[in-house]
């Protein structure tokens, strides 16, 4: 099964200081982010913002060779997430002929905000999104309290370290 999404914003990520596109539910509130490449956040952005550029950027050509083909674009797909990689595919029409394109989902979704198609997500990938989030905050989690208990450990050791010897023996 496919939902239909939108995309909610780019962003840079504060930990990765790299940027991150999040795409939201339509009639919904699951999210699901993807890290891009700086260009492809760009070429998000500038269309998300509606910046004109005086030439056309690559998205932008590809869109005008589609429209002067007469080659239509009424979806993108995330179909897939292997090896915390995302795959997409662009659909194109072909005066009633369609065909699947092979593609990364950031230059799938600047092609989609350019010529008006629609964003799916497959489930599945919703689904194992969701459970990569889960094992990094698990994760996370676990190297906290170990962080926190090493630390102790280090206070503890510098404690000892710093104690007279005489402050242990045994008075009668």
């Amino acid at each position: 099964m496919k939902v239909k999404m939108r995309i909610q914003a780019v962003a840079m990520d504060p930990v990765t200081n790299s940027p991150v596109m999040i795409l939201r539910e339509e009639d919904g509130e699951r999210g699901l982010p993807i890290w891009i490449g700086l260009l492809e956040a760009t070429a998000i952005a500038s269309k998300l913002e509606n910046i004109e550029f005086p030439r056309p950027m690559t998205h932008d050509l590809l869109k005008n060779i589609l429209d002067q083909l007469q080659i239509r674009v009424p979806r993108i797909e995330i179909c897939d997430l292997r090896e915390n990689t995302y795959y997409a595919l662009i659909t194109l029409d072909l005066g009633g002929r369609e065909i699947q394109i092979d593609a990364r989902p950031s230059d799938a979704v600047a092609l989609a905000l350019r010529t008006g198609a629609e964003i799916y997500v497959y489930e599945e990938v919703l689904a194992k999104s969701q459970a990569l989030a889960e094992e990094a905050r698990r994760q996370a989690e676990e190297e906290m309290a170990t962080a926190g208990t090493e630390e102790e450990k280090e206070k503890l050791k510098e404690l000892l370290e710093q104690l007279d010897p005489k402050a242990f023996k045994y008075k009668m």
